[in-house]
């Protein structure tokens, strides 16, 4: 029977993810299993968590949303640790691309006797340092939702998420953008660069509907300066991944993307948003074990 060990910060959307982690326990424990749970002061002290808890064997569980997951994940990429996620957050786009199911007695099912699978992460160097993400980098006015998204008081999930890419479009001006893939430069003005491990960002968005977690590739999708009225009918199409096939969009992949822009452009990685361009991204193939 697996060990598991649940990491919260109860300081983002503590009431939520106590209650998702209660429901979801409460059916590990009944089955056996043993649970136990760390309250984490910090991201950085959430991975130190996680980092301990996976060199004993157990099971590190992420209770939360894309930031403390991202964060977690990325802290175990590399080593030998089983990953699992209790989703709780606003957007949960990478357990929704590993397709856990929303139901705790599903999800419990799953974090019990799921297969372990290998997924490929994110390596991001910037002059911020180094660090190891799951879902996508992105730069642009995506990256400026994000955090309009952020610091929304009122407004919650996918609401705050296109309320914050409302706000962010009218204010965002065009930037122009040097994409290198692969050591191919590309020269790109527009609204945004994303490297996408997965399908999903900004809560349930399609935003690279090619992306899979397991391929060894970073799927590149860039979209181009177009009339404010084009760009808001692509947001509406990232619901369904149909913006790919508008010629404002273009599609690459490679193993390696490094973007740079002509001015301070913000980019984010799974739903952190706090630097700015030039970043590298870089594909790290199998590098974490996961439960889905």
């Amino acid at each position: 029977m697996r060990q598991f060990t649940a990491i919260v910060n109860p300081t983002a959307g503590a009431s939520t993810s106590v209650a998702a982690l209660l429901q979801v326990g409460r059916l590990l424990r009944e089955a056996g299993a043993e649970l136990e749970t760390e309250y984490s002061r910090s991201l950085a002290h959430a991975q130190e968590l996680a980092r301990e808890a996976g060199g004993r064997g157990r099971v590190v569980l992420a209770v939360g949303g894309d930031g403390i997951v991202g964060g977690i994940g990325g802290a175990l990429s590399g080593s030998d640790a089983l990953f699992g996620i209790v989703p709780a957050g606003r957007g949960n786009d990478f357990a929704r691309a590993l397709g856990l199911p929303t139901d705790p007695a599903a999800l419990a099912k799953t974090l019990l006797h799921g297969e372990p699978s290998r997924v490929d992460t994110i390596e991001v160097e910037s002059a911020h340092g180094r660090t190891v993400a799951l879902g996508s980098v992105y730069a642009g006015v995506d990256a400026l939702a994000n955090r309009h998204a952020n610091e929304a008081r009122v407004l919650k999930g996918a609401a705050s998420y296109y309320m914050g890419g409302l706000r962010a479009v009218t204010t965002w001006r065009p930037a122009a953008y040097k994409v290198t893939v692969d050591g191919e430069e590309l020269d790109h003005r527009g609204y945004t660069v994303v490297a996408a491990n997965s399908a999903y960002y900004g809560s349930g968005r399609i935003i690279a509907p090619d992306a899979r977690l397991d391929d060894g590739l970073l799927q590149l999708v860039m979209i181009s300066e177009a009339p404010r009225r084009l760009f808001f009918t692509l947001m509406n199409e990232l619901k369904t991944g149909a913006h790919v096939n508008r010629p404002e969009v273009r599609i690459a992949q490679g193993r390696q993307i490094r973007i740079e822009a002509d001015r301070e452009v913000p980019f984010g990685t799974d739903g952190e948003v706090d630097a700015v361009l030039p970043v590298t991204a870089r594909v790290l193939p199998a590098a974490l074990a996961v439960l889905r």
